[in-house]
């Protein structure tokens, strides 16, 4: 299927590994022009090289935290100013935050600030040029609101959802849309090195919880993003979509 991504341009955050990497990697073998942001330069770097050498264009490299304010700003204008303007927005940026029921403010500003705060800003950020256009796409990435314990990183992934869905509303008669998705166990640093250490700790859990029987790889994301950046896509938003392998907690 012909996506029609070619010369669309795309900001992805969080893409120095995991999901974020797989999604910009789908991105630009899709022919889209690609900018990506994360903390860890290096990572970027190694991106951007791998990336170039599948064939498709080299990314943009913008080196910044999306969590502080101006920093997010800049992420935004270095963007256009090497593609000249955004037409896909990535919000991958985000980690979990298992929390105490007694956790501090700044455990709580700090959860809020990176799985919530910072797509906001983003999003914002990019709004006025993609309202001028009559285009757009905006793309969360979020995570399970169902948990099984306390989390700052849900509460705030479900703030995501509703400021996602109303935002939806706003946007779309502007022909910008605004979805939502959220992984279930995706092989990555953070389910791989802290969730799941051992094989047979992901296997006990992959028997007990994911009926298609492993965990996804990013890529399995990107493609979602990809359909959804897509203008095959334009008749979705304000949609939460799982990419879980049938890990449904709240069916179980």
């Amino acid at each position: 299927m012909e996506l029609s991504l070619k010369g669309r341009t795309a900001l992805v955050s969080g893409a120095s590994a995991g999901i974020g990497s797989g999604i910009a990697q789908v991105l630009a073998a899709e022919g889209a022009r690609i900018a990506v942001t994360a903390r860890r330069h290096d990572l970027l770097e190694q991106l951007a090289s791998k990336i170039s050498g599948s064939g498709a264009e080299a990314p943009v490299v913008v080196t910044g935290d999306v969590t502080d304010r101006d920093d997010a700003k800049r992420i935004v204008a270095e963007t256009v100013a090497a593609l000249g303007h955004i037409d896909i927005l990535v919000n991958c940026a985000g980690g979990s935050r298992p929390t105490q029921p007694d956790a501090s403010d700044a455990d709580w500003d700090e959860a809020f600030d990176l799985n919530f705060t910072a797509a906001r800003r983003l999003s914002q950020a990019v709004m006025p040029s993609m309202r001028q256009r009559q285009w757009g796409r905006i793309i969360n990435i979020s995570g399970s609101v169902e948990p099984r314990s306390l989390n700052a990183a849900s509460a705030a992934k479900g703030a995501l959802h509703v400021w996602a869905k109303g935002l939806s509303c706003d946007l779309a008669p502007l022909g910008i849309t605004v979805n939502t998705i959220a992984p279930g166990r995706i092989n990555s640093e953070q389910i791989l090195g802290r969730l799941y250490p051992t094989e047979e700790g992901r296997r006990a859990f992959i028997a007990a919880n994911i009926p298609i029987g492993y965990f996804g790889e990013p890529h399995d994301v990107g493609y979602l993003v990809a359909f959804l950046a897509s203008p095959l896509a334009r008749y979705i938003t304000g949609a939460v979509i799982p990419v879980d392998g049938g890990m449904h907690y709240f069916a179980h």
